[in-house]
């Protein structure tokens, strides 16, 4: 049989920045929809005064009322913004902020729904879509929100091929962030990564490297005590989880001597000592996947750009990577669950005597 196609549901983000150029750009290249069923959640009058304000290339909407009614081999679009919504590229504004987050709600209800695979956000402003139903400080944690459940705790990564970042702290001002660093919370970002690694990207025993707090690593306490109090303890039960990670680097000198090649993923302690050196590596074509839920969301690396909104210089090379990323992690972990849904149980021999008999009285405990 043929395979079925990948829904990508495709939220337009805010409205006065890149995120229609960048998601026309992608789309315009008519193999996308060959490897995939792209439905925008946003409004075909608005990518159409993008389209005609950029000169950008000619890409034909398919307007669709739900995504049951997406067609193959075209570009979808669900129209749940108001048509009279205003543009003012380059802008923050009420209205940018409402249609972004009318789109991502629309999106998500449609995740919830199964009638989309994945999801692949443009850059909202975090400031403009604050309302009574979102109040969190970027999607990351509204998805956690939305499909968290049962404990599930979300874990962003910046990727690109082999590199993969993540951050045991996230969007918090930074005089918070030692304080917020627990022996329970390496841990669990280390598990989730770890099982990440595996179900997502296809590494059966992946190494990750964790970074240090303080500069040279604390040196033996004498620049900060986290190192030896929280991260190394934080580590070594991580191990008796079943975790291989290794450390703790001062992030310094692990990113200038490109210690990360050595690595499936590293996990820094904040956010700026991760995506910083993450983003002077890959700033065009890095890519942004919440992992730790039941479903796939990816998004460029990049935000609006509103200093350069409107201008059609915007590289699309991140998008587009974002989009390529969910496919293939939707792939990754179907084959995952596959594999791992009816494990073969495991027997013993009894070689006490001449001819080994089959035991099937001891099973082990998974």
């Amino acid at each position: 049989m043929e395979e079925r196609l990948i829904k990508v549901g495709i939220t337009h983000g805010d409205i006065n920045g890149i995120g229609y150029e960048v998601i026309l750009k992608t789309l315009s290249d008519t193999r996308i929809a060959e490897l995939c069923t792209p439905v925008i959640y946003g409004s075909s009058k608005i990518a159409a005064y993008h389209r005609k304000a950029l000169e950008l290339p000619a890409v034909n909407l398919s307007i669709i009322a739900q995504a049951e009614d997406a067609g193959i081999n075209r570009v979808n679009i669900i129209n749940c913004v108001d048509d009279e919504t205003k543009v003012e590229l380059c802008q923050s504004t009420t209205a940018a902020g409402e249609a972004a987050y009318l789109a991502l709600e629309a999106a998500v209800t449609d995740l919830k729904r199964g009638v989309v695979d994945v999801l692949v956000t443009a850059p909202i402003n975090k400031h403009n879509i604050q309302n009574e139903q979102f109040h969190f400080p970027g999607h990351t944690e509204y998805l956690e929100q939305c499909f968290g459940g049962l404990g599930k705790k979300a874990l962003m990564i910046l990727m690109k091929d082999n590199l993969r970042v993540a951050l045991v702290t996230g969007h918090i001002p930074l005089a918070q962030v030692a304080s917020k660093i627990t022996v329970e919370d390496i841990v669990s970002k280390l598990r989730i990564f770890n099982q990440s690694l595996k179900q997502d990207f296809g590494i059966v025993r992946p190494r990750i490297a964790v970074l240090s707090l303080n500069p040279h690593a604390g040196d033996a306490g004498l620049l900060g005590k986290e190192e030896e109090e929280i991260i190394i303890p934080a580590i070594q039960e991580a191990e008796k989880r079943g975790v291989m990670s290794f450390g703790p680097y001062a992030a310094d000198g692990f990113f200038g001597s490109q210690m990360y090649d050595k690595f499936d993923g590293v996990l820094a302690m904040y956010h700026d000592q991760g995506l910083a050196p993450f983003k002077t590596l890959a700033m065009d074509d890095g890519v942004n996947y919440t992992a730790g839920l039941s479903i796939v969301r990816t998004s460029p690396a990049h935000g609006t750009a509103y200093d350069i909104a409107g201008q059609n210089v915007a590289s699309e090379e991140s998008f587009r990577q974002a989009l390529y990323a969910a496919l293939d992690i939707y792939r990754n972990r179907t084959r995952y669950r596959e594999a791992t849904a009816n494990p073969l149980r495991k027997q013993y021999f009894d070689k006490g005597g001449d001819n080994e008999k089959l035991d099937l009285t001891k099973e082990e405990d998974e």
